[in-house]
């Protein structure tokens, strides 16, 4: 499902027009990402949580070369789904 078939489900789940169901979904995914940023974790009841994890530097290796390469430490956004939507699927 991407952007456009979202929008028009919870358009038709909602009961009200694409344009008012894209803007709640692009509000939804800013006060998401800005919590995320902040350092703050997102859970939604039933649905699941976002958090942001760090990611300790490691050794890879180059596939093209076989060189051994060093790869930076960095942050991620990690979710774990909840028990209803387990349930369900």
């Amino acid at each position: 499902m991407n952007k456009s078939e979202l929008i028009a489900a919870v358009a038709e789940n909602a009961g009200v027009t694409k344009e008012v169901a894209g803007k709640c979904i692009d509000g939804v995914v800013e006060a998401v990402s800005a919590a995320l940023k902040n350092g703050e974790e997102v859970a939604l009841a039933g649905f699941g949580k976002f958090e942001v994890k760090e990611r300790a530097e490691r050794q890879g290796v180059n596939p093209a070369t076989g060189e051994k390469i060093t790869i930076a430490a960095s942050k991620t956004v990690s979710f774990k789904a909840g028990k209803s939507l387990k349930d369900s699927l």
